[in-house]
């Protein structure tokens, strides 16, 4: 397989956890859609390694991995397919990197949400960061802000595991599977910030907050939306 053909391995598996992308990619500038879909499958990534499968050890391999990888990215190496859309671009690719030992921790469940906040922050702030130089955003979101979206996708993934202790002792015993999941989900949605950041951010976030709106409400976690769905709300967080 050559490197070209690796690296459009990688964003099909992001296009296949995201097919409303193909309904929302048009309201993203054409210039910047090669490095936006290489941007998400390298988060992808990065948070399939911290929350993926039950045991973390090989994730936490491939973190280790990862932040040697990006540091290469600011001195001119590359090794991931990925490197072939986003290593020349302007980005603070170290900062990124310092921030993967706060995204391995945020596997351990958090005491309550605060918390789990605060453990995802320096993560948060590399990936703000980041993507504000990317794509050009004079104001960034917010790393607390974006440390909720972060949440969104952890308990998406994670389901029950990845819901706090204290959220989930107030909910009794003997609940059902999803049950503390989807009442997280429901707090996560109250904390929503408004939109902010670039369009791609504010795009993201959208599609983020109505799959997890979906959840709380009774769907799987891995029901994409409607293609009317996906496009209305790409719609409405383009325009910002």
């Amino acid at each position: 397989m050559s490197d070209v053909e690796a690296l459009a391995s990688f964003i099909d598996k992001w296009r296949a956890r995201w097919p409303e992308w193909r309904v929302a990619e048009v309201f993203v500038p054409q210039a910047q859609r090669d490095a936006v879909q290489a941007w998400f499958a390298l988060r992808q990534e990065l948070l399939d390694a911290a929350w993926g499968g039950v045991d973390p050890v090989p994730g936490e391999a491939k973190l280790a991995w990862w932040a040697e990888e990006l540091q290469g990215w600011s001195q001119g190496r590359r090794r991931h397919p990925l490197g072939i859309a986003l290593q020349r671009l302007p980005a603070p690719w170290p900062l990124l990197a310092a921030g993967l030992p706060a995204l391995r921790a945020s596997r351990e469940r958090a005491a309550d949400t605060a918390q789990a906040i605060t453990v995802l922050l320096p993560f948060a702030e590399g990936v703000v960061e980041t993507a504000a130089l990317l794509f050009a955003c004079g104001t960034p979101v917010s790393a607390a802000n974006l440390a909720v979206g972060l949440l969104a996708e952890q308990v998406l993934m994670q389901g029950d595991a990845a819901v706090p202790l204290r959220a989930r002792a107030q909910l009794g015993d003997a609940m059902p599977e999803y049950a503390a999941a989807r009442a997280w989900a429901n707090e996560l949605l109250q904390r929503w910030p408004p939109p902010d950041g670039s369009r791609p951010d504010r795009i993201h976030a959208a599609l983020l907050r109505e799959r997890l709106r979906c959840f709380a409400a009774g769907s799987t976690a891995s029901e994409p939306l409607s293609r009317w769905r996906a496009l209305w709300t790409a719609w409405r967080a383009a325009r910002g």
